[in-house]
């Protein structure tokens, strides 16, 4: 662990306390990945921004939670150019699913990620994706064991950090894809100056993700020109029609 518990908000201990006590799969999940990285190329090629929508029923941070079903925004959000998905599966405080991560991705032919707070090796077999989401600062000396665990399955993983350390440990790790969370998970504050801080340090060969935060088409500029490769936008898409934020955000032209 990279932190103690009295630097977390009361609710991201709430969501630990609840991730730890989640049952894994009964046995071990094997994947054929889609590749994100051919996903992001083609949206670039074809003239969109990469962007990672994100299917979020509700969260800590909004207010409310969305009665739509899950497959209806996924494939609007895809209607409207995401180049890949994030679906959340955390159920106590996310109002995610399992359930709602598979019918996505049965529904849809763009990468999806499973966002979740996953802590031990026997939860990466709770689902099949092409993406899971390893937090550097919850994960600590776990980090990389995790991370060969999941390759080994077939997942490609999203390593998210939040600082200097933590992005040095995602490097150390081998991580190919790391996000860089401009929320801050002790007390879920955002600083879009976060990303702008940590990118310059990123290898070169990483594929970078801006995450949180991102509410305006001038705030995708300013993470591209930092050098995201992709962002992750949750609130900002759900928060209204899904097809014309997605849209908004990526640019995408409806011949895409």
């Amino acid at each position: 662990m990279n932190y103690t518990a009295e630097e977390l908000a009361p609710a991201v201990r709430e969501i630990l306390a609840s991730a730890a006590d989640r049952p894994g799969g009964d046995s071990r999940v094997d994947v054929e990945a889609r590749s994100l990285s051919a996903a992001f190329a083609a949206a670039e090629d074809d003239g969109r921004v990469p962007v990672i929508a994100e299917v979020k029923p509700t969260s800590p941070t909004t207010e409310g939670t969305t009665e739509a079903d899950p497959v209806d925004l996924a494939e609007a959000m895809v209607e409207g150019g995401a180049a890949a998905l994030s679906v959340l599966t955390e159920p106590d405080h996310f109002g995610g699913s399992v359930e709602n991560l598979e019918r996505i991705r049965a529904a849809v032919d763009v990468p999806v990620l499973r966002k979740d707070f996953l802590l031990r090796e026997s939860h990466l077999d709770a689902a099949e994706s092409d993406l899971i989401l390893l937090i550097a600062r919850f994960l600590g000396d776990d980090l990389e064991p995790m991370l060969r665990a999941a390759e080994d399955r077939g997942f490609q993983a999203l390593v998210e950090v939040h600082t200097e350390d933590e992005l040095a440990a995602a490097i150390e790790a081998g991580a190919s894809i790391i996000g860089i969370n401009n929320r801050d998970l002790g007390q879920l504050e955002v600083d879009l100056a976060t990303f702008e801080k940590l990118a310059p340090n990123a290898p070169a060969d990483v594929t970078l993700i801006a995450e949180s935060g991102v509410s305006t088409v001038e705030d995708v500029q300013r993470m591209r020109e930092t050098g995201a490769d992709g962002l992750l936008i949750g609130t900002a898409i759900m928060d209204g029609d899904p097809e014309t934020n997605t849209q908004r955000f990526t640019g995408a032209t409806n011949e895409h």
